[in-house]
């Protein structure tokens, strides 16, 4: 059994959840270990002091267990993330990341003597009522398996399958669920971080006026917290802060960044065609180019989802912030980091004068 003082894994660490996971322990004074894999950036972890890199991979149990061992206890947050059907190769790849990886992580944190083990999933493994889908969802909601559902969904749900073999089997194991995150430490950036940035550069001519369950990067960095400390094993928590739908964002954008909203609002039922054609087209001949308003992102956005946080909110204690404030902090994070050009881009509140360079690289006074 690992000792008190021993490291807590994080795995993810990268990322814009495990960035903020990250940096809220190391101020926290917690000794933390991160799972990296060798070649990926690593800002997210660069400049922290005292944080354990290990390198591996989760499809390599071997590289598992030497990363687990001597921890106790596991954020597994670390997932292949993709709202795109792709080709044969890009399924496969998910099913083995997130569905095999977590079972090899969770057999080795097991075998290892982890304590608790935290798994994050997502809102789109939480079912929905299908005669009225905005209606607010909890843990008990089951995934409905006979919509078309995205690889990276259908992997989440088979993920969290993993999670409930693993406590039959003894280990202390819960879910938190996660929606789309927005907030600073958004190092890759994240498909949010992207639009944000975009918004604010004014680079997006079209949108669609759909919503969904968004979180903001504080809270469920504390819904994370909340559950190792207080949650029970085997169970899930829903953490979100606020259903939006994107004229209620590109509001609160227009006021933070000073950019307009883009210029041509297209329902989704319009919009559909167009982005299967244009995802179908980009899987095969242009594979690395990030897709942001893909068919599977719009479906969602249709459905318009809400999350019931009630679990998560008399069990662990979690109480939702402000939207408004974490979309001001990721902008402010990506000014600070040169992603904002647009020359009558609105300086962040709260920031000292800021002057721009003639690449558009910021310059603090």
């Amino acid at each position: 059994m690992p000792a008190k003082d021993a490291p807590t894994l994080i795995t993810g660490a990268t990322g814009h959840l495990g960035a903020n996971l990250l940096h809220r322990l190391v101020e926290e004074g917690e000794r933390v270990r991160v799972l990296l894999r060798r070649g990926e950036n690593e800002e997210a972890v660069d400049g922290l002091h005292g944080v354990e890199k290990a390198y591996g991979d989760l499809r390599d149990r071997g590289s598992l267990i030497q990363a687990v061992e001597g921890c106790r206890r596991v954020y597994h947050v670390a997932s292949m993330v993709s709202t795109i059907d792709g080709d044969a190769e890009h399924r496969r790849t998910i099913y083995e990341t997130n569905v095999l990886g977590a079972r090899y992580l969770m057999q080795a944190a097991k075998e290892t003597g982890v304590e608790r083990f935290v798994l994050t999933s997502s809102f789109s493994a939480v079912g929905y009522d299908l005669d009225e889908t905005s209606k607010p969802a909890d843990e008990t909601r089951q995934f409905y398996p006979y919509h078309r559902a995205m690889p990276y969904e259908r992997s989440k749900v088979l993920q969290e399958h993993e999670l409930l073999k693993a406590c039959v089997e003894g280990l202390d194991a819960l879910i938190v669920t996660s929606c789309a995150i927005i907030g600073g430490h958004d190092y890759l950036p994240s498909r949010m971080g992207t639009t944000i940035c975009k918004f604010a550069n004014r680079e997006l001519n079209v949108y669609s006026p759909g919503g969904f369950e968004f979180v903001a990067a504080r809270d469920i960095v504390d819904g994370h917290v909340r559950a190792m400390e207080r949650g029970r094993t085997g169970q899930k928590y829903i953490v979100a802060t606020q259903f939006l739908d994107f004229d209620h964002i590109f509001d609160m954008l227009e006021e933070i960044t000073g950019a307009p909203r883009p210029r041509f609002r297209v329902p989704a039922a319009a919009l559909l065609p167009a982005a299967e054609i244009s995802s179908f087209l980009l899987t095969r001949f242009a594979p690395k180019r990030q897709q942001l308003l893909t068919p599977g992102a719009i479906r969602r956005l249709r459905l318009r989802r809400h999350a019931d946080t009630s679990k998560a909110q008399n069990e662990l204690g979690f109480r939702p912030s402000s939207m408004r404030d974490a979309f001001a902090e990721a902008y402010a994070f990506h000014w600070s980091r040169g992603a904002i050009t647009h020359p009558e881009a609105k300086s962040p509140e709260d920031r000292a004068p800021v002057r721009r360079a003639p690449d558009g690289v910021a310059i603090h006074a």
